[in-house]
């Protein structure tokens, strides 16, 4: 592509963010074209896919934002699947989140949302959970989506489907803005390592944990997460389990996706580490010790976005004709359908309903 193409919007990001961005803006006839540096190392295809703001006990404005978009979700991903063609394992599984004390359970944020659990309640939900766990609450409004598998499969088909042009192996360099600051353009180093620039006449953030190198006015860092997957039997759980520090979230086909540590000081490093891989063992044993037997299948790791308030970047950014869609921490799957919805329509000065103009005011990043 020469900067000759002059298209109407660049997604700076080829991730779950920037392919669904990058699917809103081609439905509505934009020309779109998303550059990628890798796209092993987006935070899409290490996350386990809870749609969860009740579950995660989301509070404030966030909680707000979680609930916006979870209520898309359903129409967002038949969108995705008509356009592609193919499944994104979505399931309204429900998630339970156990206590060891009644006091615990009643202090969680989201407690009054739920539908509270005794032992026995426990037990009929999930049979086989550790012994340590008193009582829990169950949110059957909250679900899950095959996001490592299916859904960044699917939102890629559909952006191809719809004309969007990809950059694969393209790192931004830096942002080229014109004379009165307007964003003008990006400059980049090609898969084949040639420098280049492609203008624009806006352009839309989405690169996660690696926002902050390209706009170093964002305070967006990176959390390491370790995770790993067991295979269990078919319907050996049916409902997420979310405990403190360890979750298991159970796929159709018995694929248990066991996550996550939070690694703050780990900056990008990479790899797994034996500390890691403890914590998640340690996990599994105490939520639901008979997994311990079932075979592992896969281990990885990859780097959330975080803000310091771990609510996302969201609006106008603080360059003229730059958006933001990043920083969205462990709520990416959630908060992808909201935030595709949210960016879309304001590039394309489309009028918002009252409530999404306040959710896009409370996420925009002069708040820090």
């Amino acid at each position: 592509m020469t900067p000759a193409d002059h298209p109407a919007t660049l997604v700076l990001g080829g991730g779950l963010m920037g392919l669904a961005v990058a699917h809103q803006l081609a439905r509505r006839g934009q020309h779109v074209t998303v550059i990628s540096r890798r796209r092993s190392e987006a935070a899409g295809f290490v996350a386990a896919g809870m749609l969860a703001p009740h579950a995660e006990g989301l509070s404030g404005t966030l909680l707000q934002l979680g609930q916006a978009s979870l209520e898309q979700i359903p129409r967002w991903v038949a969108q995705i699947e008509r356009d592609s063609g193919l499944g994104c394992g979505l399931r309204t599984s429900g998630i339970v989140v156990p206590f060891r004390t009644a006091a615990e359970r009643d202090a969680y944020p989201t407690a009054h949302l739920g539908q509270t659990l005794d032992r026995a309640g426990l037990e009929q939900e999930i049979p086989d959970l550790g012994p340590e766990w008193t009582t829990g609450l169950l949110f059957e409004q909250d679900g899950q989506i095959d996001n490592r598998r299916q859904l960044m499969r699917a939102l890629e088909r559909a952006c191809v489907s719809l004309g969007v042009q990809f950059m694969e192996g393209a790192e931004v360099l830096n942002l080229l803005q014109g004379e009165r600051g307007q964003l003008s353009g990006v400059a980049l180093r090609s898969a084949e390592g040639e420098q280049q620039q492609l203008h624009c006449r806006q352009a839309v953030l989405c690169s996660g944990a690696w926002s902050q190198q390209l706009v170093p006015q964002l305070p967006v860092f990176p959390v390491k997460g370790q995770m790993l997957s067991l295979q269990g039997p078919r319907d050996a759980l049916k409902r997420v389990i979310f405990g403190p520090g360890t979750y298991l979230v159970p796929r159709e086909d018995g694929l248990i996706v066991v996550g996550a540590t939070s690694e703050r000081d780990a900056a990008f490093a990479e790899g797994l580490t034996p500390d890691g891989q403890k914590q998640l063992q340690q996990g599994i044993a105490a939520l639901l010790p008979i997994a311990t037997g079932w075979p592992p299948m896969e281990r990885w790791w990859g780097f959330r976005p975080c803000t310091p308030d771990e609510g996302p970047l969201l609006g106008p950014g603080p360059i003229p004709g730059l958006w933001l869609a990043c920083g969205h921490h462990r709520n990416g799957v959630l908060l992808a359908a909201i935030t595709a919805e949210l960016t879309a329509s304001s590039l394309q000065d489309a009028p918002l309903p009252a409530d999404n103009v306040a959710l896009l005011k409370n996420f925009h990043w002069s708040r820090f």
